[in-house]
């Protein structure tokens, strides 16, 4: 590790990347030191002095392919003002190549191996990147953000760096522009019926042990009834991924949807193998109890999500896993129809082992990758600078969010309100317009990331209070980089799929009792067979070796 007052060859580099920005034609690089590129006969349509902050407006009139992830919730429509006010704004014209939200990761694949990607490819989550790497299909975008002035400084205000470091692949540049937070959003916790806690004087838990005494509570009002039934198991990678991911952060462990093999181990300064972790056991222990007791819907880890809902609302349960949409949406619009009274809140994630922590890594989204044929055009240059704009500057980001002011919206300080006639995401049902589907905002592939202002700038009531909660609790490290080259990415494949399925299929075995917990030191050696220790010090190999490279 360097000192404190030692500066990396990438920060040295990045600065210059900064310097750079007033002479587009210059050989810089961009903040990461790859090979110098000339650039000044690819600037076509692209403005000479763009800054941070400043709208990007094409010197003349361009048009950039875009692979489009057509939502089933908000299907695309070519008149959408989205696309208009795209092109009056900036004088650029989106081509989307529209792809069924259930294809998306499998055609992005066929078109980008066929050399038929459109120039920009959004909605890719790190490390689906990763695949088109060594093949050169996509562009190192490291080496070209010295032209992205507001990427850079939102990357450099927000302290971004460590999580950039993240997703740098063994040369050490990134081939992804995610989506940029300046603070963790947690999205996920349990709900409680508060009506039925009133009713036999229980309040609302603070941790997993008072979580617990709750269900036990209820559990005895209410004997011949699983008192918490869940959902999201099934339409995961990892079974029951937001319980498993939030009861994950109460332990300091990646499960759930944040689930990996590996885990850096900051105690020890190594990654380990994460389901082979004392944290990982106790969390285990912890559901196995609630299981065993009946406190918790076994059913929990195979049902569809209609089914655990249906559960909630016809009064078989009176706990379930939330995030505030469904919250409000779901639960208590629904719950409140059916039963006179019925109350329903969402609680901060319950406090465990690990104290108020969130899990670090998390401010980065899925974001935007280059098609490497994108460098061969004479627009390349505004082509980075429209990016620049619409995905990373404040103001592409609240047109992005909430559409034209005046239209679709007015705004008051850091209030946004729609404009009568027009919901979003169910916020008036009786309303004849929708903000995403009629008008193309709030649309997935462009809305994410930004300013704790931007991002709050939706919230219900019940979510400010959720997310102020959360906000003060401590962002766990993150994970130092340590990307692999192209053979052992080879290898590391082969030995990480079998890996994973063997945790995910004994973690269900412990925690439903199928195989008894006296047997974890067995499960720990059939990993280890697995080439569980041998996964482990390929990362830490290559994370020695990133180190020594980069500085």
């Amino acid at each position: 590790m360097k000192n404190a007052g030692q500066l990396s060859r990438r920060q040295i580099l990045a600065a210059a990347g900064f310097i750079g920005l007033a002479t587009l034609t210059g050989c810089g690089s961009g903040d990461d030191g790859g090979d110098s590129k000339d650039l000044s006969k690819k600037q076509n349509g692209a403005m000479k002095e763009y800054r941070a902050g400043q709208r990007f407006k094409a010197a003349k009139p361009l048009s950039f392919s875009l692979l489009h992830n057509n939502n089933p919730v908000y299907p695309t429509k070519s008149g959408w003002l989205f696309w208009k006010e795209v092109t009056k704004r900036t004088g650029v014209t989106l081509k989307p190549v529209d792809v069924p939200l259930a294809d998306y990761e499998k055609k992005r694949s066929v078109l980008i191996g066929a050399g038929d990607a459109p120039f920009l490819i959004p909605k890719t989550y790190h490390p689906s990147e990763v695949a088109f790497v060594s093949s050169g299909a996509i562009l190192a975008v490291s080496d070209y953000v010295h032209l992205m002035p507001n990427f850079q400084d939102k990357v450099k205000r927000w302290k971004l760096e460590p999580e950039l470091d993240s997703i740098r692949q063994s040369d050490g540049k990134y081939y992804l522009l995610p989506g940029l937070h300046e603070k963790v959003k947690p999205g996920y916790s349990l709900s409680f019926r508060t009506d039925v806690l009133d009713k036999h004087g229980l309040t609302l838990p603070t941790s997993w042990d008072e979580v617990y005494d709750v269900l036990k509570a209820l559990k005895a009002e209410y004997p011949d009834k699983y008192p918490w039934t869940d959902r999201w198991s099934t339409n995961t990678p990892f079974p029951c991924g937001a319980l498993f991911s939030y009861l994950g952060q109460a332990y300091g462990v990646k499960s759930g949807w944040t689930y990996d093999n590996i885990s850096f181990d900051s105690k020890a300064q190594k990654f380990v193998f994460t389901a082979t972790q004392d944290s990982y056991r106790q969390m285990i222990e912890y559901l196995r109890k609630l299981v065993a007791e009946k406190l918790l819907d076994p059913e929990s880890f195979t049902q569809q999500d209609d089914q655990a809902v249906q559960k909630l609302l016809a009064e078989k349960s009176y706990v379930i896993s939330a995030n505030p949409q469904e919250l409000v949406q779901n639960y208590r619009y629904n719950l409140q129809k059916q039963v006179k009274g019925a109350k329903i809140e969402m609680v901060p994630v319950p406090l465990g082992p690990a104290g108020p922590v969130v899990l670090g890594g998390a401010r980065l989204e899925n974001g935007v990758m280059i098609s490497s044929e994108a460098l061969k055009s004479d627009t390349f240059v505004a082509m980075m600078q429209f990016v620049d704009w619409l995905w990373y500057s404040d103001e592409g980001q609240k047109f992005c969010k909430w559409g034209v002011q005046g239209v679709t919206y007015t705004e008051s300080g850091d209030t946004y309100r729609l404009k009568p006639g027009i919901s979003l995401m169910g916020s008036d049902p009786d309303a004849p317009k929708d903000l995403q589907k009629d008008y193309g905002f709030f649309n997935g592939v462009f809305t994410y990331g930004g300013s704790w202002a931007l991002v709050s700038s939706n919230f219900s009531p019940d979510e400010k209070k959720f997310q102020d909660a959360m906000a003060q609790r401590e962002q766990l490290p993150i994970d130092p980089a340590h990307p692999l080259q192209s053979m052992e990415q080879e290898q590391a494949t082969l030995w990480d799929t079998p890996l994973k399925d063997h945790a995910i299929q004994n973690t269900l075995k412990f925690v439903l009792g199928k195989r008894p917990l006296s047997e974890w030191d067995d499960y720990v050696a059939e990993s280890k067979a697995k080439n569980m220790d041998r996964l482990v010090d390929l990362h830490n190999k290559a994370r020695e070796r990133f180190e020594k490279e980069n500085g």
